[in-house]
């Protein structure tokens, strides 16, 4: 009897003839997420199997891999030889003491010579023999003890399901560079996407000396944060002082947010071409803010030819709380360090900007200069 975990993944079955190509990136991704534990990994049909760990870093090695996009449901278990002893004794080993249970089985040896049925039927009456203070109940047990007969001549054995990242595995769906700040919603943002399959790298906005070091502090651990989910990523940060000091100096207050936002977007531009990137990700959420207006997205998206993605476009903020909660970024979103957007905040924004106007105003600045001027502060961290 050896102690293993049992990783299923999600929409990869659905994939056809591109379901190899998918397994292949599953598994990379996994191996990646166990770096530095002592582990084998085997691929018996349909799910994937860790053997060989320290029993001791189980639970650790169950955390790593639930954040894994592409992982379903886990389960710590035990493999054995599929012979009708071996899997009793086992399964008599994780039973409870008392209470209701059922038994599930899932025969995916065909040629094995009882039906699951049969296994279900012979190794309840074994189990209700031999603890008389346990019952059977088939609709609502408190415990399932569940039997996976497999096609090498081995069954796992387990008890409970431990709940997935769920999506697709990241590497599948090209890539994107994600403007986080350091707020609630751009971690979330990323969160989603990468969900999707899609590889991220980050790039941060600052306005050092009007925002301090603990502000960049505070998105480099959402970075490492979201790391935890994509395999790694790669945090650029650029300055915006001199961009946010010039629109200052020359352009209408209420434009101040509109503008910078502007140069944002071409600053990630440029990475993107640079990085390989396909689009630009924002954690944008209609009508949430002045800037965030349709006016306010259109005028952002002029400047720029790249597909620009808002995966919480549609979502209201306790939404996005929820998720950032349940990904654990809320705690680290919620520092009170200013980031750059704070920096020269018009006491009245503009809210619907017409682009004419934009444009106008836009004039007054050298914009190329300003936006080579950026680029050549980029710093990246790597997590």
């Amino acid at each position: 009897m050896e102690k293993v975990i049992i990783v299923r993944y999600c929409e990869i079955h659905l994939k056809g003839k591109n379901r190899g190509y998918f397994e292949k990136v599953f598994m990379n991704n996994l191996e990646k997420a166990l770096t530095g534990i002592r582990h084998e990994m085997r691929k018996p049909s349909g799910r994937y199997v860790v053997e060989n760990f320290d029993e001791e870093r189980a639970d650790e090695i169950v955390g790593r891999l639930s954040k894994v996009f592409g992982t379903h449901t886990l389960s710590i278990g035990y493999k054995v030889p599929a012979d009708m002893q071996s899997i009793y004794e086992t399964v008599r080993s994780i039973a409870p003491a008392e209470g209701t249970f059922k038994v599930e089985t899932n025969r995916g040896d065909k040629k094995f010579p009882l039906t699951s049925m049969q296994i279900n039927a012979e190794i309840g009456g074994r189990l209700l023999s031999d603890i008389p203070s346990l019952r059977v109940d088939v609709h609502d047990p408190q415990t399932v003890l569940n039997i996976d007969v497999r096609e090498n001549g081995t069954a796992l054995v387990f008890g409970g399901f431990v709940k997935g990242a769920g999506g697709m595995p990241v590497g599948t769906a090209g890539k994107g560079m994600l403007l986080l700040s350091g707020g609630i919603d751009s971690p979330v943002a990323g969160h989603m996407i990468a969900k999707r399959g899609m590889v991220l790298e980050g790039l941060h906005f600052h306005s050092y000396p009007y925002t301090n070091m603990q502000a960049r502090e505070k998105v480099e651990e959402l970075a490492r944060i979201l790391s935890e989910y994509t395999g790694g990523l790669t945090l650029n940060v650029v300055s915006v002082t001199h961009i946010q000091e010039e629109i200052h100096r020359h352009c209408p207050e209420e434009m101040m947010i509109t503008l910078l936002r502007r140069f944002m977007m071409r600053i990630a531009e440029r990475l993107c071409k640079a990085t390989g990137a396909q689009c630009i990700v924002t954690g944008e959420s209609l009508g949430q803010v002045a800037s965030q207006t349709i006016e306010g997205m259109t005028s952002s998206n002029a400047v720029v030819s790249l597909p620009v993605l808002r995966p919480l476009v549609g979502f209201d903020k306790t939404e996005i709380v929820e998720r950032s909660r349940a990904i654990g970024t809320f705690e680290t979103s919620i520092r009170p360090f200013e980031d750059c957007c704070t920096v020269f905040l018009p006491k009245h924004p503009l809210i619907r900007p017409k682009l004419s106007e934009v444009e106008a105003a836009e004039s007054k600045l050298d914009v190329e200069a300003l936006v080579e001027e950026a680029m050549a502060s980029l710093e990246k961290v790597r997590f």
